[in-house]
């Protein structure tokens, strides 16, 4: 016979079709046979039935299923409709889906554009007007500089806190006819950058790399400008007091340790995480291998040190992730002795005003001491300060280099002299185009020799003698 379908077994056809994710589908003037809704409710209800054509219920289950299809058809429709873009944003889309948490400069003609979210931050950062430009059949927000004004505009979106993403053009517009080639040339971090403009050479441009293990902490600083590279490991406290010393621009973890690094070094660093992945043992250790071109770590007395070479490793990833593939100038890589010198904690160091201070307008040790004329002096003015020794003889050394060229001043003027020179020449060779290179011990050789030559009656020690070539 013929029977009504009772409300629940209407609810049960919506379970039913949400679940097999498919609708009933019908004839398409809605005139219904018999055999059509046997057929669709044994579907989905798993079992015979039938409902009368002029019922309340089969005109329900009939709108129910008419508005579902007509919202489905209106969606498709929309979303075909956002679809429609641009060629150029298209593009431009696709390189930003690859670098999603950096701000994309994107090189049209002579200047470099960013749109969307990355138009509205860098609009309020560097201050310039926020415009928009047709995207196929809706409007997109964006702003942009002249390419030659990178230098200029390039620092204040780093220090300001954003990883940015420089997306050039890789071909000549004149050579094609279809849309220019573009690539992402350098992921600039406000820890890694080849460019001078975007860090005071007067001080060092850490990149720091932290790997929780098991017993101890793992970390790691580099200057990719100079190519100091520098590991130990040891306790939270003990790492605590060298990312205060060391003050690194950027600091990599694991994903998987945001809390405990927030945890033990709190959140004043600007941080980014890797994948856990990134921080094994092999696969570091073939970094460190292939980037020194030695067959262990032996030489650099790092090798038992499993968690700092883990951190190492993170460190060269990063390069290779960020495009920063010129590393030949990264030749050695240093431990940290922890019983050489003394360490600071954070607190330590604000009081004392080494560096900072918390009222406006006031000078520092660092101000008060910093006298020297080249950016490498000051730099290592920097580092002694903030990692004081703790060997008397090696103390008396640096007195001792310090006195004699007080008590000599026309050495001292033959020394300035030299370090003018020297500093221009080296920031030349560090600035070649073919990539970096580093000034080798012959250089450091050379200046010995000449200041022997200009005092051949010198009484220094040799231990002083190679205190004053480090200095040089």
């Amino acid at each position: 016979g013929v029977a009504v379908i009772p409300h629940k077994y209407i609810f049960s056809i919506r379970k039913a079709s949400e679940v097999l994710n498919e609708e009933p589908t019908f004839n398409a003037d809605l005139t219904l046979s018999k055999t059509t809704m046997i057929g669709v409710f044994s579907k989905l209800l798993k079992f015979s039935t039938l409902i009368l054509s002029n019922s309340l219920f089969f005109n329900f289950l009939i709108c129910y299923i008419c508005i579902r299809k007509f919202n489905r058809i209106k969606l498709a429709k929309t979303k075909t409709k956002a679809k429609k873009e641009t060629p150029l944003m298209t593009q431009f889309n696709g390189i930003k889906a690859k670098h999603p948490d950096a701000l994309l400069l994107f090189r049209v003609g002579d200047f470099y554009e960013t749109f969307g979210e990355d138009a509205i931050k860098t609009s309020k950062i560097l201050g310039i007007v926020l415009t928009n430009r047709a995207n196929g059949s809706s409007k997109i927000e964006l702003a942009g500089f002249p390419h030659h004004s990178i230098d200029t505009y390039l620092p204040k979106l780093v220090r300001a806190g954003q990883r940015v993403a420089i997306c050039d053009q890789l071909e000549d517009p004149k050579t094609t006819k279809k849309i220019v080639k573009r690539g992402v040339t350098e992921l600039v971090t406000p820890g890694v950058s080849y460019r001078d403009t975007l860090s005071d050479q007067k001080s060092n441009n850490f990149l720091a790399s932290v790997f929780f293990d098991k017993d101890n902490i793992g970390v790691s600083f580099l200057d990719n400008s100079t190519g100091e590279f520098l590991v130990t490991q040891g306790k939270a406290d003990y790492v605590d007091k060298l990312l205060q010393s060391f003050s690194p621009s950027e600091v990599l973890f694991e994903k998987s340790k945001r809390k405990e690094f927030e945890k033990e070094f709190g959140t004043q660093f600007f941080t980014h995480m890797l994948d856990d992945w990134v921080f094994t043992t092999d696969y570091s250790e073939d970094l460190l291998l292939n980037q020194f071109h030695t067959k262990s770590l032996k030489g650099f007395g790092i090798q038992e040190l499993e968690s700092a070479t883990i951190s190492a490793g993170a460190v060269l990833h990063y390069l290779k992730e960020t495009h920063h593939h010129l590393t030949q100038h990264i030749r050695k890589i240093s431990r940290i002795d922890q019983e050489k010198y003394v360490w600071m904690d954070r607190f330590t160091i604000r009081n004392l005003e080494l560096f900072h201070s918390t009222n406006e307008q006031a000078k520092t040790l660092i101000d008060v001491l910093d006298f020297t004329i080249s950016p490498m002096g000051s730099r290592m003015m920097k580092r002694w300060l903030a990692l004081p020794l703790k060997d008397k003889t090696q103390i008396e050394k640096r007195t001792e280099v310090v006195q004699y060229i007080l008590n000599n001043p026309d050495f001292k003027s033959v020394l300035e002299e030299l370090m003018d020179e020297y500093s221009s020449r080296n920031l030349q060779i560090l600035q070649v185009a073919e990539g970096y290179q580093l000034c080798t011990r012959h250089d450091y050789s050379d200046w010995v020799r000449k200041f022997l030559k200009f005092d051949k009656t010198t009484k220094l020690s040799q231990p002083s003698l190679d205190t004053l070539a480090i200095i040089a």
